[in-house]
């Protein structure tokens, strides 16, 4: 088989490698794709939401599936067009893909089919935001309704910092449209995790869980980001709690989706706030997390191809996942300033990696066949190991390998989970 990913960061050179292993696959292409997914694919220079090129490129290179690895083109529809010129495509229809795409969508699907989440309100004006904070008081969440490149969100624990954030979000713009109206949200107490599924409309696999660390300094200091680092297993995350996302969370979702007449078909990702009421849903993203796809599919035993066709021939039921006893642990290292203004153009200095350690080349292209920085997140090194504290460990020698001029990188990615087995 041929296989195109569409995208260019470090979730998309995660699916780059774990498709490549697969015996069913001759040759892996990914679009635009970046410097470093280049040692792994042939990369495209077509753009992820350019539809008619990429119809051309699917026709052209003989390519029997398409795997979208980004939000945007799945929200402007290119399952559809795909759909509608008969090529196989993996993730969900642009009706489906609102469940990332409008947080006041996912919120209004869960409110009407009783899906635990946080309660909330939907603002037009920063006026009456603001209005609504002063009355409510902190601390709240406010998120951006549309797509914010995982940056949406700010947690306020003080009136001032709400009062910023909504004149930054609506009267400033600094996400753009996206800023257009937003949803402010209760404040859930607890520890936040990841549950990502497969789905093919009727059928759920789940994934292992992951935990992601959003902020950009150690102990969760500082602005967030769209993910410095993650780990998976998660020790917290007993079955019995894993069941209970299944049937109170993502199962009744699929199955709201389908009654909506939008079924959704895809990766289905839950990023889950376990408080002491249970576990409760913070958002839905309608493709695979990014960096926690850095440390979920290196654990997948079962070929992601064979996922992938029953997902395409609605047969996901006949499917056991078949996971690695290892633990994964990723750290990213992104350009001095990020999440703000950063440099680019740093050649990036890679020396032979550890045993078991893999890179996933995000924010890199390649200039004058010399790797350098082209983004904020640059790269994520993932170690495998039988515990997290060896996984851990693997991550770090390979992060203490690879350098550029003001990488920078948190030093605490999978404590939480160390001391958490610890005590």
């Amino acid at each position: 088989m041929n296989i195109l990913v569409v995208g260019q960061g470090g979730r998309e050179h995660a699916i780059v490698k774990s498709l490549k292993k697969s015996p069913k696959v001759n040759q892996v292409y990914c679009a635009p794709g970046n410097g470093g997914i280049a040692q792994d694919a042939i990369c495209l220079p077509i753009a992820e939401n350019d539809f008619e090129k990429l119809i051309t490129a699917v026709r052209e290179y003989k390519i029997d599936l398409t795997v979208v690895g980004p939000e945007q083109p799945l929200i402007e529809g290119i399952v559809d067009v795909f759909q509608e010129q008969g090529l196989p495509i993996i993730g969900p229809t642009k009706a489906a893909a609102q469940i990332e795409g409008s947080k006041s969508f996912a919120k209004q699907l869960m409110g009407k089919y009783r899906i635990p989440t946080g309660n909330y309100q939907v603002f037009y004006t920063s006026k009456e935001a603001i209005d609504y904070v002063k009355q409510q008081g902190v601390p709240v969440v406010i998120k951006a309704d549309g797509i914010a490149a995982g940056k949406g969100v700010v947690v306020a624990h003080q009136l001032e910092e709400a009062i910023s954030a909504i004149n930054s979000i609506m009267e400033d713009k600094i996400f753009g449209d996206a800023g257009q109206s937003v949803v402010i949200e209760e404040f859930l107490s607890g520890e936040e995790l990841t549950v990502m599924a497969f789905v093919d409309a009727n059928s759920i696999a789940v994934m292992e869980p992951a935990q992601d660390h959003k902020p950009v300094y150690d102990g969760d200091k500082g602005p967030n980001t769209g993910g410095m680092g993650a780990y998976s297993p998660v020790p917290h995350m007993k079955e019995s709690l894993l069941n209970e996302v299944y049937d109170q969370i993502l199962l009744p979702t699929v199955e709201a989706m389908k009654q909506e007449g939008i079924p959704f078909t895809g990766i289905l990702y839950a990023g889950l706030m376990i408080t002491n009421e249970g576990p409760m849903v913070i958002e839905f993203n309608a493709r695979f997390g990014d960096p926690e796809t850095q440390v979920v599919l290196p654990r997948l035993e079962t070929d992601l191809v064979e996922v992938l066709l029953a997902i395409r021939d609605k047969r996901l039921n006949e499917m056991h996942l078949e996971w690695k006893k290892e633990a994964a642990v990723s750290v990213v290292m992104v350009s001095a300033g990020y999440p703000k203004e950063y440099k680019k153009g740093m050649p990036i200095i890679e020396h032979a990696m550890p045993s078991k350690t893999q890179v996933f080349y995000a924010g890199a292209k390649l200039l004058e066949e010399q790797l350098v920085t082209a983004g904020g997140r640059v790269l994520a090194v993932t170690g495998l190991g039988t515990t997290i504290e060896e996984a851990q460990r693997r991550a770090y020698q390979g992060v203490n390998n690879i350098n550029f001029e003001g990488a920078h990188y948190r030093r605490d990615i999978a404590n939480k989970a160390i001391n958490r087995i610890a005590n």
